[in-house]
């Protein structure tokens, strides 16, 4: 399952440097899957959506930092934790219930950020 960031967050961004697959993104921020990736081209989404790699996505949080479920991988591969939960003072970096994947499906979406 992916991590959230919750309302509680302080907007320190002690997270997103963290983050191996430059998932997170402070408040207001477009996102792309190619930020910190090395994908290019078509790209499917989790919600089945179809972009261009470089497309700019609408931020998903504006007053707060947010991680994007499409780039989440909870460190699968990289570390033993996520990372940003290891970093945040305030504990605000939580499993994100609407994202129910398991670890080979989170290793799947990791080799498709790296290829």
């Amino acid at each position: 399952m992916a991590i959230k960031i919750t309302d509680e967050c302080i907007n320190c961004g002690a997270c997103e440097p963290e983050c191996p697959n430059n998932a997170i993104y402070e408040g207001g921020v477009e996102w792309a899957i190619s930020d910190g990736t090395s994908v290019n081209g078509a790209f499917t989404l989790m919600n089945g959506n179809v972009v261009d790699a470089h497309f700019k996505n609408e931020p998903l949080a504006v007053d707060t930092y947010y991680i994007t479920p499409d780039k989440c991988t909870e460190c699968q591969g990289f570390h033993e934790e996520p990372q940003c939960a290891s970093v945040c003072p305030v504990d605000c970096c939580v499993p994100d219930e609407m994202y129910q994947e398991t670890v080979d499906q989170l290793m799947e979406k990791k080799d498709k950020l790296h290829v």
